[in-house]
C-alpha cells in the first residue's frame, strides 16, 4: 500500500482544496492530511475561520481523505513520515523547491502539484472582507 501524506491550513475549504487532495490520492492508496492545529496557526501569525475540530470534520468526509492528524510544528515532518510509513509527501507547487519539503526527500518521495488556477483561500477572504 502506497501511502501519500500532505499538509495544510484547510481553512476556507473550495474546490481547489478538493482538486488538490483528488491528485494527491491518485499517487497512492491511502492519504493522510496533515492539517495545522489553532495553537500552530497562532505561531505562525495565521487564524484560521473556521476552528482545528471544524476542519479536520470538513476533511474527513472527502471521499479523498483516509486519516486526518494535526500538525502541531514544523518539525515533525520526519517523525510523521516514519510513524505513517509515508512513500510520498505531496503539496502545492507553491512550496516547490522549499526548505521547508525538500529534506524529506531524504525519507520519502517529494511531490509539488500545480496549485488551482483562479481560486485560493487568500483571494476568498480578501472578496468577503471588501464586501
Amino acid at each position: 500500500m502506497k501511502k501519500v501524506l500532505t499538509y495544510g491550513t484547510f481553512d476556507i475549504l473550495h474546490y481547489g482544496h478538493i482538486r488538490l487532495l483528488k491528485r494527491a490520492k491518485d499517487l497512492g492508496d491511502f492519504l493522510i492530511v496533515a492539517i495545522s492545529t489553532d495553537q500552530f496557526n497562532e505561531l505562525k501569525g495565521k487564524k484560521s475561520y473556521y476552528s482545528y475540530e471544524n476542519r479536520k470534520e470538513m476533511l474527513e468526509a472527502i471521499k479523498y481523505v483516509d486519516l486526518v492528524i494535526p500538525e502541531n510544528n514544523w518539525e515533525q515532518k520526519i517523525s510523521d513520515v516514519k510513524d505513517y510509513n509515508v512513500d510520498i509527501v505531496v503539496m502545492g507547487s507553491d512550496w516547490a523547491d522549499s526548505d521547508r519539503f525538500e529534506y524529506l526527500r531524504e525519507y520519502c518521495d517529494v511531490v509539488y502539484l500545480d496549485r488551482t488556477e483562479g481560486i485560493s483561500t487568500t483571494e476568498i477572504k480578501k472578496s468577503i472582507n471588501k464586501r
